[in-house]
């Protein structure tokens, strides 16, 4: 469209750096809202499940952390290969 000739590779690279750069936004909102309405989402959280506050910690640093490796694995080391 518009004359630009655009390989299916580069579709393919500019979606997987979207995609990093969307995962990262969902990354620090989950970190923002972890720090900052931390207390409040424990005692939600607390009603549910027996859960003590550092294994409410524990939880969501391993999630972040979890989150983080599946986005590199999955969208940025395809994105930087295809560089």
């Amino acid at each position: 469209m518009g004359g630009e000739d655009v390989s299916e590779l580069e579709i393919l690279r500019r979606f997987l750096g979207l995609c990093v750069l969307g995962h990262y936004a969902v990354l620090l909102v989950w970190f923002g809202v972890f720090v900052f309405v931390g207390d409040g989402l424990y005692r939600l959280h607390a009603r549910w499940f027996r859960l003590g506050r550092e294994a409410f910690d524990a939880l969501h640093y391993g999630g972040l952390a979890a989150y983080k490796i599946g986005v590199l694995l999955f969208f940025f080391v395809p994105w930087f290969a295809l560089r």
